[in-house]
């Protein structure tokens, strides 16, 4: 029986499944800009043979979080998940259920995981909104419009809502944005995604930033083996590598500048975006996305807007190269 049937469906990126079950062709042939992964991925460095046979130690746990605190300038503690989704499913069990307000619209794994705790979900559509609410949810910048907030302002809301968990998941090519070194204070959680910035969404690595106590409850709750051996690897080498890191901001900010002229001969306004996806109005999403799936180049629509398209970035000059040719042809 298939368990998954009777659960609410929650529309993602990355379905590209779905793109070959329609479209035809196999992985190989297609393109997936439908999510915000870099394309260009860091490169994995060899792996210890005690990253696949052994548990990973309370140690090598320590020196992976020890990396990101390093690498984030983190003044709270630190808490290694198994991907920031990881982290958006433990979230709703930090407080008792209340009234929670998510700032949308925005990634629906964050409204629909505190659903399914017993909150009481609102979307609103400002910070001041938020106000009053026992748990508020911002995500910085924002999927998939890429609004920003000033942390200055963040911090202002933190004291008016019961916690304020604010989603960087593509924060890290515009780190002023970032309140990581505010996360001592008790009321804020900061999400991070390793994958995404990094490339390698398949290592299953996040990360959540607080105070003392609600990374302990958190900690509890994902049991002694929250990450696996390979991502403590992996996660070590990468953060610790400012110079991949470095280039690959100024590669990524300058590759929204191509990808959006792209964008514009073909008729396309930018809502937003960041430095690893970019948002387009467009006549009509459901043509737009069709005409770039049928040269094997998969996008993502939305639900709620018959015309925004978001792309990722492609990850080499070929890739390039077919995106420029199909939307110089619609």
């Amino acid at each position: 029986m298939d368990l998954t049937a009777a659960l609410p469906k929650r529309d993602h990126g990355g379905n590209l499944d779905r793109a070959i079950a329609t479209y035809g062709g196999p992985a190989s042939d297609w393109i997936d800009l439908s999510t915000g992964i870099n394309r260009q991925p860091y490169p994995v460095p060899p792996l210890s043979e005690m990253a696949w046979t052994g548990l990973p130690t309370r140690a090598a746990i320590q020196s992976l979080q020890d990396a990101a605190q390093i690498a984030w300038n983190v003044r709270g503690e630190i808490l290694a998940t198994a991907g920031a989704q990881a982290a958006i499913q433990l979230v709703p069990r930090l407080r008792p259920t209340g009234q929670a307000r998510v700032l949308g619209p925005t990634y629906n794994e964050h409204a629909g995981a505190l659903r399914d705790a017993g909150w009481q979900v609102d979307d609103v559509r400002s910070l001041e909104a938020l106000a009053g609410a026992d748990l508020a949810v911002v995500v910085n910048p924002n999927n998939p419009d890429g609004r920003r907030h000033a942390p200055a302002d963040l911090l202002a809301l933190a004291g008016r809502v019961g916690l304020l968990v604010v989603d960087e998941s593509f924060a890290d090519a515009t780190p002023d944005l970032s309140l990581a070194g505010a996360t001592g204070q008790e009321g804020l959680v900061v999400l991070r995604s390793f994958g995404k910035f990094y490339g390698l969404a398949g290592v299953r690595l996040g990360f959540v930033l607080g105070a003392g106590a609600e990374i302990a409850r958190l900690a509890a709750f994902s049991g002694p083996w929250p990450v696996s051996g390979a991502a403590i690897e992996i996660g070590c080498a990468a953060l610790a590598d400012r110079d991949w890191s470095a280039r690959t901001t100024q590669r990524l900010i300058a590759e929204c500048d191509r990808i959006d002229a792209l964008a514009a001969r073909a008729g396309w306004s930018r809502v937003g975006g960041c430095a690893l996806f970019r948002t387009y109005d467009t006549p009509d999403a459901t043509t737009a996305q069709d005409q770039l799936a049928r040269a094997r180049i998969w996008t993502r629509r939305f639900p709620y807007s018959d015309r925004w398209l978001r792309l990722g970035l492609p990850g080499s000059e070929a890739e390039w190269h077919r995106l420029s040719a199909t939307l110089g042809g619609l």
